[in-house]
């Protein structure tokens, strides 16, 4: 037989579209051709196959060798497709059956001596080969990271040798089916956070309610402490949210390390970054940082020292939870529900209001500084505060208050409540939604109307407080919003102005 058809997967966005590899040994001058809209990686499969091939005592077939990617109008990347092309030459040449082909997807990069390397993608992979009900065959390190679909049937292979002996019915390839066993480093804990107890409030309101919020304050007041140790204070990751995040990380160049399986992502970029690292693009559309961030926290410090055009595109995923990459030729959509923790300084040279009194900023100094921040996004933020210096000699004596383990439990009850009312966090809460779940009483819709008035919020920003003070009531176990919750509600929004 001098045709051999194989099935891989190629990666766009978030899906991972089948792809058909077709192999034919023709007579004619010895050559090898790869068709179907390949990359650079792909074409350079030809010098892959055809080493490891030898290095692994295969024959080479010197005829015309023709290797069709279908569809032919789907771009083809990496070096996936080295493992499916090996196997299609040595089955049209007859040197392995193909009558068991059909049954299997194949991915793996070839090293020249025939091992297997990893690659990346592999969970979106296997979800679109289990939608298929077809055995995946990858390389042994990305088997634990395959097995985390639900129902997979994933073969892990150390070798080109292993996965022909397999074929050939000899030596059966491990069937991987056994979800690994999460063994990441606990979480900071808030106990290390002296004094604070207003932001740590806030933070476990954030941490129940899935919302963004902003820290104000000098340099050394604790605001990348507090905000590192978010996570630690989270509920712990559903199966459905775990699979989510490992799917888009897999994604990713560094791919997924299933020793953090349900860890909730932590990503801090520099401010120097840029708005496709932030967002995701690229020739080959890949997810950015808010994107890697699912299901966890982004940490944006020193905020507006990042470009005004990278803030900026913070605004669309805020508000719809999904980022959409355009490009000429490709696009691409990737979630990104992420909750924003932001910190910045109150001025320039960052000690307005310090106890020190070291500030010499003037106030058109100060009001140019923080006008870096645009107020579209900053009215986008559930949570806005101040974080003061805490002096010197005030830090042995300041309480370290409760520990994340408590804070953690508090939070879930709120959020078990969220959940059971309606289904989801109350930052992801629609408009119609706010007016049927967070209603408050008569007092605090009093209250509400003159804050309004006062402070000249906006839509977005009365929303938003209604939001939070339904994650304080949960956080309370209390069915109905009240004037505190209100009022409590209206000190966090610290940067409204009329």
């Amino acid at each position: 037989m001098s045709l051999a058809v194989l099935y891989s997967r190629a990666l766009a966005g978030m899906d991972a579209p089948l792809v058909t590899v077709e192999v034919h040994l023709a007579n004619g001058l010895p050559s090898f051709t790869i068709v179907g809209l390949p990359e650079v990686e792909v074409k350079e499969a030809k010098d892959r196959v055809r080493a490891a091939l030898q290095n692994a005592r295969f024959e080479f077939p010197a005829r015309h060798i023709t290797v069709n990617l279908a569809p032919a109008d789907l771009p083809k990347e990496s070096g996936r497709f080295d493992l499916p092309i090996a196997l299609g030459i040595l089955a049209a040449s007859g040197q392995i059956p193909s009558d068991r082909l059909g049954a299997y997807e194949f991915a793996g990069e070839l090293a020249l001596t025939g091992e297997l390397r990893a690659i990346r993608g592999t969970l979106a992979m296997m979800r679109g080969a289990n939608r298929d009900a077809r055995a995946f065959v990858v390389p042994q390190q990305n088997a634990p990271e395959a097995a985390l679909v639900d129902g997979a049937q994933v073969y892990a292979a150390r070798t080109l040798l292993d996965v022909c002996a397999h074929l050939c019915g000899r030596d059966q390839l491990a069937l991987c089916h056994d979800r690994p066993t999460p063994q990441h480093e606990p979480y900071p804990d808030l106990t290390d956070v002296r004094g604070q107890a207003h932001a740590k409030r806030a933070l476990e309101i954030a941490a129940a309610g899935g919302h963004s919020l902003i820290m104000v304050g000098p340099p050394g007041s604790g605001k990348t402490m507090l905000a590192s140790r978010l996570p630690g204070i989270l509920p712990p990751m559903t199966q459905d949210e775990a699979l989510a995040s490992a799917a888009i990380q897999s994604l990713g160049s560094s791919g997924f390390d299933v020793r953090n399986w349900c860890r909730r992502p932590y990503r801090a970029p520099h401010h120097t970054a840029s708005a496709v690292a932030l967002v995701g693009g690229g020739s080959n559309p890949r997810p950015g940082e808010i994107s890697m961030a699912m299901h966890g926290v982004l940490f944006l410090d020193e905020l507006p020292e990042f470009g005004r055009n990278v803030l900026e595109v913070l605004r669309e995923p805020l508000e719809s939870g999904r980022i959409s990459v355009s490009r000429a030729a490709r696009q691409a959509e990737f979630p990104a529900q992420f909750q924003l923790v932001a910190a910045m300084n109150p001025c320039l040279c960052g000690f307005l209001g310090h106890y020190s009194g070291r500030c010499r900023c003037t106030p058109d100094q100060v009001l140019r500084y923080r006008s870096r921040i645009s107020g579209p996004l900053l009215d986008r933020i559930d949570i806005q505060i101040e974080v003061p210096a805490v002096p010197t000699e005030d830090l042995s004596r300041a309480r370290s208050g409760d520990s994340s383990g408590m804070i953690r439990e508090r939070v879930k009850q709120a959020r078990a409540r969220m959940i059971a009312r309606q289904g989801k966090e109350n930052a992801r809460l629609a408009t119609r939604e706010i007016d049927n779940d967070c209603a408050p009483d008569e007092k605090g819709a009093t209250l509400l109307k003159q804050a309004i008035s006062r402070l000249g919020l906006s839509a977005r920003g009365y929303h938003r407080i209604l939001k939070v003070a339904r994650t304080i009531a949960d956080l309370a176990g209390v069915a109905r919003v009240s004037e505190a919750h209100v009022a409590e509600a209206i000190q966090y929004r610290r940067f409204d102005r009329a």
